[in-house]
């Protein structure tokens, strides 16, 4: 079988904004003191967030989302570019190997689009062949690298896939609306990056076995992104990760199965931590000790969530430290609306 393999990765995050001194600086009057959203604020398992608004200096609440889109198309740039150089660094690549673009964001559009920019601003030739996934959420990274990967295997394209999100720009007015609070306590910006190249070609990285998807579309309710006169407003309901953890174990098994691939012989999970209690419902359901769902819990404490950026941030550290072996197996989670679950299976090569 002819796959893809992720040959190399990079990201980016704008100024760090700690999780305490914005719920001091900022959302403690936002929310007028209330005792619910500060219990909120302070169990939703992240420590450090970035932005590249930051509502202590600047409050975008009354913004139209037209003058938020603007700022996007300002901030989106130079974070795009240097998660995509890094990226391009790390495999080795000048802009004359890349063959394909992928752009991901849920949070931001523009016209000409990020990825024509960034193909301008990178040198790429001129006949790269690019294409934008929008609006899918925070589980996006996974569809976008199942295309690079067909890409790769199919016509033997190297790719580069950019996730990037800057939630900040979507602060919402003041409202007792618990799930603006719980969205307002997680999200957080960042860009990152990986690039994709035929596994035929002897590429070394974690190769893209299998990709598989799961949506509930009678739940679909639970979790949406509207786009309104003030930004994009995120609806989260509590029932979220009641819903997942009836779906996640014959996701898993599915993929598991086709490969013949035991759970226990898996080497790393890198499971989107859309917040502490998702991170906990897939660990029971699929039996994962703490150790091995630690990568999640730490980089939604480090970064908070980032949306589609986040699955990529998880592997990067998985990667990063060196200690895969060839063969060793990694999975990949990733939710949102839909209500959607994917999951893939990668292999270190």
């Amino acid at each position: 079988m002819v796959t893809g393999t992720i040959t190399g990765r990079g990201w980016a995050v704008p100024a760090e904004m700690p999780q305490d001194r914005l719920w001091d600086g900022f959302f403690r009057d936002h929310y007028a003191g209330s005792e619910l959203a500060r219990r909120i604020w302070h169990r939703a398992g992240v420590q450090t967030r970035h932005g590249v608004a930051d509502p202590r200096e600047e409050d975008l609440s009354g913004w139209s989302t037209g003058a938020r889109m603007r700022r996007f198309a300002e901030e989106s740039l130079p974070l795009g570019k240097e998660a995509l150089a890094g990226c391009m660094a790390d495999a080795a690549l000048s802009p004359a190997d890349v063959d394909q673009l992928t752009v991901v964001s849920c949070t931001g559009y523009a016209t000409p689009g990020l990825d024509i920019l960034l193909a301008r601003d990178l040198g790429l030739r001129a006949d790269v062949q690019r294409l934008h996934v929008g609006h899918m959420g925070c589980y996006a990274a996974l569809p976008a690298l199942a295309t690079a990967t067909d890409a790769a295997a199919a016509r033997g394209r190297t790719s580069l896939l950019l996730c990037l999100e800057l939630t900040s720009l979507h602060i919402q007015p003041a409202t007792d609306d618990v799930e603006q609070v719980v969205a307002h306590a997680l999200f957080s910006d960042a860009a990152a990056a990986v690039a994709v190249a035929p596994t035929a070609g002897g590429a070394r990285g974690l190769e893209v076995l299998d990709v598989v998807a799961r949506t509930d579309v009678s739940r679909s309710a639970l979790m949406t992104w509207d786009v309104t006169d003030l930004g994009f407003r995120m609806g989260l309901s509590p029932r979220v990760p009641s819903v997942l953890a009836g779906h996640v174990a014959d996701v898993v098994g599915t993929l598991m199965r086709r490969h013949g691939v035991p759970m226990d012989s898996i080497a790393r999970w890198a499971i989107h931590p859309g917040g502490p209690r998702i991170v906990d419902v897939v660990a029971d359901r699929l039996c994962l000790r703490d150790e091995q769902v630690a990568d999640s819990r730490e980089v939604l404490r480090e970064h908070g969530n980032c949306s589609s950026a986040t699955v990529l941030l998880i592997r990067d550290r998985i990667v990063g430290r060196g200690d895969l072996r060839p063969g060793d197996t990694v999975v990949a989670m990733a939710f949102g609306p839909g209500l959607t679950l994917y999951a893939a299976l990668l292999r270190m090569r």
